[in-house]
C-alpha cells in the first residue's frame, strides 16, 4: 500500500501563469505543484490492484501519466470547486482500459454540480453524436456514513471550506490485509480545503498516524488555513505525520520546511508515502541539494 500525492498546489497550480516570482521560477521540482490530489494505491488481498483517487482536478491526465497509473475504481470528492472536479472526464480512458465502470462518491451538493456540468456523461442518450464519454455510477455520501472500498473505510469528515461544507476523509483498515499493509499510514485523514473544523469532527480526526490538511499561505484568507493556521491545528490534533497541501507560491518548499516542526512538513507532488512505515518511498532518480537537505518528519 502507499497513498501518492498527485498534487499539492493551489487552484492556480505553480508556476502560475504570468508570475516570476521565487517559487515560481524555482528550479526545485518540489516547488512545482499542479492542482491538489490524491491516490491510494494498494492491493485489495485478492491479489488485485487498485486506485482510489480523492478529487479529480484539470490536471487529473498528467497526474495519471506522471503515476503511471493503469486503472482506477474509485473516486471520493471532497466538494464541487472546478480544481477538484475538472478532470473527470478524463477517466473515460480508464473504463476503456478496464471495461468496467467507475463509482464516485460525493455529497448531494458535490453530485448535483457533477451532473449539471457533465451532463454529456449523465446524459449520454441525449447526446448528438454517440461520443466517448465516461461511465460512472455516482453514490451519495454524508459525514460520518463510512463507505468500504476493497478493504479499505473511507469515513467522510465534515469540514468548512469558508461558509461552504465540504468533506475530508479518515481512512482506516478494514480488513486484516489492509490494515497489516497500512499499518503505519493509516489511520490517515485527508483534509484539503478548510479554514475551520467543526465541533463535531474534532472527534474523527484523533488517533491519526497521518494527517494531510489544507496550508495554503502566511497571509490570512477567508476559505483556507493559513501556514500558521494549520500548524496549529495540526499539533492540536497530534498526528504523528502531518503533510500540508494546497499551497500557494507564497511558500517556497525548502524555506518552509525549515521553519516547521520536524513532524509537520509540506508534501510536493510525487511524494509517495509507504504504507508499512508511513515514510517517503526513495525516489528513483538522484536527488537535488535541496532534497539531500530536506529530512522526512519524524515520529512525535
Amino acid at each position: 500500500m502507499r497513498f501518492r500525492f498527485l498534487g499539492t498546489g493551489t487552484s492556480s497550480g505553480i508556476p502560475a501563469i504570468g508570475c516570476a516570482c521565487a517559487v515560481c521560477t524555482s528550479d526545485d521540482p518540489r516547488d512545482s505543484r499542479l492542482r491538489t490530489s490524491g491516490a491510494f494505491l494498494f492491493d485489495d488481498g485478492r491479489g488485485q490492484d487498485r486506485a482510489v483517487l480523492v478529487d479529480a482536478g484539470p490536471d487529473l491526465r498528467r497526474q495519471a501519466l506522471q503515476a503511471g497509473l493503469a486503472r482506477l475504481d474509485a473516486i471520493l470528492f471532497t466538494h464541487n470547486h472546478v480544481d477538484h472536479t475538472w478532470g473527470l472526464d478524463e477517466v473515460r480512458r480508464f473504463n476503456a482500459v478496464m471495461r468496467a465502470p467507475i463509482d464516485i462518491y460525493g455529497d448531494s451538493h458535490t453530485l448535483a454540480f457533477l451532473r449539471a456540468t457533465y451532463r454529456h456523461i449523465f446524459e449520454k442518450a441525449q447526446n448528438i453524436n454517440d461520443s466517448f464519454v465516461a461511465t460512472l455510477i455516482a453514490h451519495e455520501i454524508r459525514a460520518g456514513a463510512a463507505v468500504e472500498l476493497f478493504g479499505l473505510r473511507f469515513e467522510p469528515v465534515q469540514l468548512l471550506h469558508g461558509r461552504l461544507p465540504v468533506l475530508g476523509f479518515r481512512v482506516e483498515g478494514a480488513s486484516d490485509r489492509t490494515a497489516q499493509a497500512g499499518a503505519g499510514l493509516l489511520p490517515l485523514a485527508y483534509c484539503t480545503d478548510v479554514s475551520a473544523i467543526p465541533t463535531e469532527s474534532w472527534a474523527r480526526l484523533q488517533g491519526l498516524k497521518t494527517l494531510v490538511l489544507d496550508a495554503l499561505r502566511h497571509r490570512a484568507h477567508p476559505t483556507h488555513f493559513t501556514l500558521e493556521q494549520a500548524v496549529s491545528v495540526a499539533e492540536r490534533i497530534g498526528a504523528e505525520r502531518t503533510w500540508f497541501v494546497h499551497m500557494a507560491h507564497d511558500l517556497a518548499h525548502e524555506a518552509t520546511n525549515a521553519t516547521l516542526p520536524t513532524s509537520i512538513r509540506l508534501a510536493h507532488d510525487g511524494l509517495d508515502l509507504d504504507g508499512a512505515t508511513g515514510l517517503p518511498i526513495p525516489v528513483d532518480r538522484p536527488a537535488s541539494a535541496a532534497e539531500l537537505c530536506d529530512e522526512p518528519p519524524a515520529i512525535s
